[in-house]
């Protein structure tokens, strides 16, 4: 049954992808435009502004994770990680897995700051692209 479903499936996808749709050539303007214009152009951002906005994500993330290093420090990470892993490899067969919340919050925390500002640096990538 699900493979003449599979079939089907195919062969809808493979007329679809076939089919030619007129658009009185305007698919052929918009791209031929869009090579012609430089990126910055499009956000209104000069190349000056865009050298600037690389280096305050480079200096974010480099915040970020000296943040994260600062509470790892602070915080004893590493005997907490070495505790959890000691409780790991004597209870995995015995019971289910125990999480300590200050571990995940720091985690947590320094995946938060990296991960914003990987999003932001994102989102202007993708603006410069239209």
């Amino acid at each position: 049954m699900t493979e003449d479903n599979d079939l089907l499936l195919k062969q809808f996808f493979n007329d679809a992808a076939q089919q030619q749709i007129e658009d009185n050539g305007f698919t052929e303007r918009v791209m031929a435009r869009l090579a012609e214009t430089p990126q910055y152009a499009t956000t209104g951002a000069s190349p000056s502004a865009q050298t600037s906005f690389k280096k305050f994500n480079c200096l974010w993330t480099l915040t970020c994770v000296a943040v994260f290093a600062v509470l790892f420090v602070v915080l004893r990470g590493w005997e907490l990680l070495a505790v959890q892993l000691e409780v790991l490899l004597r209870t995995v067969s015995v019971e289910s897995l125990t999480i300590n919340p200050m571990m995940l919050a720091t985690v947590l925390f320094g995946l938060l700051f990296v991960g914003v500002g990987e999003v932001i640096y994102n989102e202007k990538l993708e603006m410069r692209k239209f």
